[in-house]
């Protein structure tokens, strides 16, 4: 194994024990020719997502949108940023424009319907909820506690 890869292997152990800013330590070091490679872009990215810089991780995932235009990864996290810089109707445009694939994943119809919650457009987000909640039953329990679904969280048959 060389450097780089073992750096990247270091990066990738350390956010998934969220020790982001290690992580970022790790990452920094990396030469400028890795800066383009998806794997380093979506640990950036998912550093940048949990210490709250929504700008600098949307630019990050327009990066991973464009390197990866058919993966739904890159889409559902600029939808994310969007919605947590409060541009909540672009994510949900962003969502709709995105790859065939991202119908495939349950966290698309899960933040879809939060969105639409948080727009209140509860008619809508709920089928689109229940949906995700089918697809994937741990979405419940964050839907327990996700403060967009506050207003909704009666009619969801969650408890």
């Amino acid at each position: 194994m060389n450097d780089l890869e073992r750096r990247i292997l270091a990066a990738q152990g350390y956010v998934e024990l969220e020790l982001h800013e290690e992580a970022q330590v790790e990452l920094s070091k990396l030469p400028a020719s890795a800066a383009d490679r998806v794997d380093v872009i979506e640990l950036l990215l998912l550093c940048l997502m949990k210490d709250q810089r929504w700008q600098e991780a949307l630019a990050m995932t327009r990066k991973l949108c464009t390197l990866e235009p058919g993966e739904p990864g890159g889409f559902i996290h600029a939808a994310y940023c969007l919605h947590e810089m409060g541009r909540t109707a672009e994510a949900l445009d962003l969502l709709d424009r995105g790859p065939a694939a991202l119908r495939t994943k349950p966290v698309y119809y899960y933040n879809k319907g939060c969105y639409l919650a948080c727009l209140g457009e509860d008619d809508k987000a709920l089928p689109l909820l229940k949906q995700s909640f089918e697809m994937d039953g741990s979405l419940r329990r964050h839907a327990r506690k996700d403060p967009d679904l506050d207003r909704l969280r009666p009619r969801l048959e969650i408890t």
